[in-house]
């Protein structure tokens, strides 16, 4: 099973993600920073409010990064399997 870090607010994607049969663990800004944060998921899903939520300038990490704007759940999860092979 594929877990997912996904930003607060994005409730019908981590729905559609779930019901999918994803792990999916909702995150917020203050866990972003945390050591080894990233290595833990398969994907991490964010909306494109901030353009560096993830502060992923100075990140280095094989987990990709998914802006979520404008996309809906199929496509996120189109997005993370691409991702992942």
């Amino acid at each position: 099973m594929k877990k997912i870090a996904i930003q607060e607010g994005l409730n019908p994607i981590k729905n559609y993600l779930s019901e999918e049969g994803y792990s999916v663990k909702e995150f917020d800004n203050r866990k972003k920073n945390a050591g080894n944060f990233l290595d833990k998921y398969d994907a991490v899903i964010v909306t494109g409010e901030n353009q560096n939520i993830m502060g992923t300038q100075d990140t280095i990490s094989s987990t990709p990064i998914i802006d979520a704007t404008g996309m809906t759940g199929e496509e996120v999860k189109e997005q993370i399997e691409k991702a992942n092979k």
